[in-house]
């Protein structure tokens, strides 16, 4: 009997709950996860399935027979404009077109949606990375993860500057984007405000601020806490880094762990973060499929020939 990628129906419970005495790991990472290094069990992401209504997120399924074979779900980013894979299971190690069939299944439902791209995070090198290339994702950006204890007591202040983000800031933060990150970056992840804008992911219960020096933003702090750990990422002019990492930090001091994404092209950011005592941790690839959305083909309608003869 051969498999095949579609949604979760409640019959499937069965094969959610048989894995033959295995624990598949979620390969796909997100960047409210990172530090917790929590999955969505299966059986939960199918329950989310049948209540998307209320928790927006879509989830397919393959089974063979009652063996469950692989298991994709994604969300929306910013907006229904870009999706991010947030749960991949892959247990048909043996077959790579069970996991090609799945991101093949939401690419295809993210353009009936109307989203213009699928992004998905996974650990760099492993054997999904290979296989979603093939499938159409293009690696561009490479991350590090960072990670410190806070130490009790320790004082960070709050540079000069450094306000809470107003909506009038989005803009200016897209051109600062546009001056930071390298155009190969730009060119896959977004080259317009509204991809931009589609393509920011959520930390969790994220607190934004600016850093605004003569009139112009020239920094932008993401900061969320979860329990004990605290993360934040930076995107800044290279002359405030420095700042911008106290203050990250002075807004984590009551976690007892601090976690940061710092991007392959942003070697400054990643040097600074190791003097301050971060050390290097898991290393991630984030990778982009542009979606194919069904254009009408416009109708052609016989033409209506009008004449004053009676």
């Amino acid at each position: 009997m051969t498999s095949s990628a579609r949604t979760v129906l409640p019959t499937d419970l069965v094969a959610l709950v048989s894995l033959d005495g295995r624990v598949y790991s979620n390969e796909a990472m997100t960047a409210d996860r990172i530090g917790t290094q929590d999955s969505p069990h299966p059986l939960e992401t199918a329950f989310e399935q049948w209540f998307s209504f209320a928790t927006g997120r879509h989830t397919w399924i393959s089974v063979k027979g009652p063996t469950l074979r692989g298991l994709i779900s994604a969300r929306k980013r910013g907006s229904k404009l870009a999706w991010e894979v947030d749960c991949l299971i892959n247990a048909a190690e043996d077959d790579s077109g069970v996991l090609m069939s799945l991101l093949d299944q939401v690419t295809a439902a993210a353009g009936r949606s109307g989203a213009l791209k699928v992004f998905l995070r996974l650990r760099s090198g492993s054997f999904t990375e290979r296989a979603a290339s093939r499938c159409e994702f293009a690696a561009y950006r490479r991350e590090r993860v960072y990670r410190r204890s806070n130490a009790e007591g320790e004082q960070h202040s709050v540079p000069e500057g450094l306000r809470r983000r107003e909506k009038a800031d989005m803009y200016k933060l897209f051109q600062l984007y546009n001056a930071v990150a390298p155009a190969p970056i730009r060119q896959i992840e977004a080259m317009t405000y509204a991809e931009w804008s589609a393509a920011q992911e959520h930390l969790g219960r994220t607190t934004h601020y600016v850093l605004e020096r003569d009139g112009r933003v020239r920094g932008w702090l993401r900061v969320a806490g979860d329990g004990e750990v605290g993360r934040f990422d930076i995107l800044g002019e290279h002359d405030v880094l420095d700042e911008l990492v106290e203050g990250a930090l002075a807004k984590v001091a009551n976690r007892s762990t601090a976690y940061a994404l710092a991007a392959d092209y942003d070697a400054p950011l990643a040097r600074r973060l190791e003097e301050l005592g971060f050390e290097p941790d898991e290393e991630y690839v984030v990778l982009c499929r542009r979606t194919v959305h069904v254009v009408k083909e416009p109708k052609r309608v016989p033409a209506v020939v009008h004449t004053n003869l009676a």
